[in-house]
């Protein structure tokens, strides 16, 4: 059954809830939906409080690291963590307290070439079965979807296909799929994308972007046959939304 994943975004120190496909190449300027005043540590203890686990949280970007690691003392174990992960700094990230590291841009070069002796170095680092893979993607023009690095601006040369993510499945625990078009929007998920990753992911995978309440819960339980998670994000009442609350979230989790 899909389960209710909570997320804790990083950008510019704070936790924010931002639109993913405003980031563009060469500034730091992006849209923002939401600018808390507490500290990552605040919902970090609000997960630890409520048994939520398998969240993320995720740097955009530089200057994230200070809270980045508040966040994962504040919940040892039940954080997974993503942005800037490498080899050098994943296995400080684990002792910190994250459960898992999340990789993107590491396993590409810096023109969007696959790199999988970067992954196989990963695997090295901290074992398969504490890496998740960030496949975070965009819309190809003609059918499909291309995985995206780089908070989603630069597109990669890997493609979203059944024998991709049968590959990938071999060096890592998790998927981890943000819809970077509906990233942020509150308009709802990309079905279609849902609906694939439900046929063909063969590990367990959260897919993020788009939702907007908490019927998107049963939405993509429905649409993935329940092997699909969801993150909400945006629409979530503690990060200023109006469509989600998350004591319901909660609840659907214990009803799951």
């Amino acid at each position: 059954m899909t389960k209710f994943r909570p997320c804790i975004d990083l950008h510019e120190g704070r936790v924010k809830q931002v639109v993913g496909g405003s980031f563009s190449e060469g500034s730091e300027a992006v849209t923002e939906n939401f600018v808390s005043d507490l500290p990552s540590s605040h919902f970090a203890g609000l997960y630890r409080r409520d048994q939520l686990t398998g969240g993320h949280v995720i740097q955009l970007g530089p200057g994230n690291e200070s809270a980045a690691r508040q966040a994962l003392q504040a919940y040892p174990g039940g954080l997974q963590i993503g942005g800037g992960i490498r080899p050098e700094n994943a296995v400080s990230y684990l002792d910190a307290g994250a459960s898992h590291v999340i990789v993107t841009s590491y396993v590409f070069g810096p023109d969007g070439a696959f790199r999988l002796d970067r992954l196989e170095e990963l695997v090295r680092a901290v074992g398969r079965e504490r890496l998740v893979l960030d496949l975070s993607c965009r819309a190809n023009q003609g059918e499909g979807w291309v995985v995206a690095m780089d908070r989603w601006r630069i597109r990669t040369d890997l493609d979203l296909e059944p024998k991709s993510l049968e590959n990938l499945a071999e060096y890592c625990a998790e998927f981890l799929v943000h819809a970077a078009d509906v990233e942020g929007k509150c308009d709802g998920v990309d079905e279609a994308l849902v609906r694939w990753l439900g046929s063909h992911s063969p590990i367990p995978v959260t897919y993020a972007g788009g939702a907007r309440w908490i019927g998107d819960l049963e939405l993509v339980d429905e649409l993935s046959g329940g092997r699909v998670d969801l993150t909400i994000g945006s629409a979530l009442d503690i990060f200023g939304g109006k469509g989600a609350a998350y004591e319901e979230c909660v609840a659907y989790n214990r009803r799951a």
